[in-house]
C-alpha cells in the first residue's frame, strides 16, 4: 500500500514537472523568436526590410519549429509558417503595410502561444 502510494505521488510529481519544464521551454522559445519578429517588424517600417530579412527570420523559425513539434501541436506551428511565409512574398513584392500586418499576428502569437500551454486552471478544466 505504501508502495503504491509513493509510486502514484512520484509520478504526479514527474508529470508536474515535466509540464513545468514544458511551459518555461516555450516562453523561452518564443520569447526569443518573438524579439527577431519585433526587430524585422521596426525594420519593416523604417523601410529596410527586404526579402533576406524575413528569410533569415524564417530559417531561424525552421530551427526551432523541429524541436517545437515535441511540445505543441503541428497547427499552431503550421499557423506561423504561413503568416512568415506570406509576409517574405510581401516584403518581395514591396508590400510594406501587408508585411507589416502578418508580421504583427506573429508576434501576437509568439505572445499568446506558450500561454496556452502553462499549467493553469483554465487550461486544466
Amino acid at each position: 500500500m505504501v508502495k503504491s502510494l509513493l509510486s502514484i505521488l512520484f509520478a504526479g510529481v514527474l508529470l508536474i514537472g515535466a509540464a513545468v519544464f514544458e511551459g518555461i521551454y516555450l516562453k523561452r522559445q518564443f520569447s526569443a523568436f518573438g524579439e527577431e519578429v519585433a526587430a524585422l517588424i521596426q525594420k519593416t517600417e523604417e523601410g529596410e526590410a527586404g526579402e533576406e530579412d524575413g528569410e533569415a527570420v524564417y530559417a531561424s523559425w525552421e530551427r526551432r519549429r523541429d524541436e517545437l513539434h515535441i511540445w505543441i501541436p503541428h497547427n499552431d506551428i503550421s499557423r506561423i509558417d504561413d503568416y512568415l511565409s506570406e509576409s517574405i512574398r510581401c516584403l518581395r513584392e514591396h508590400e510594406k503595410e501587408l508585411a507589416l500586418s502578418k508580421l504583427e499576428i506573429v508576434a501576437r502569437l509568439c505572445e499568446t502561444l506558450p500561454s496556452t500551454y502553462l499549467v493553469s486552471l483554465p487550461n486544466l478544466f
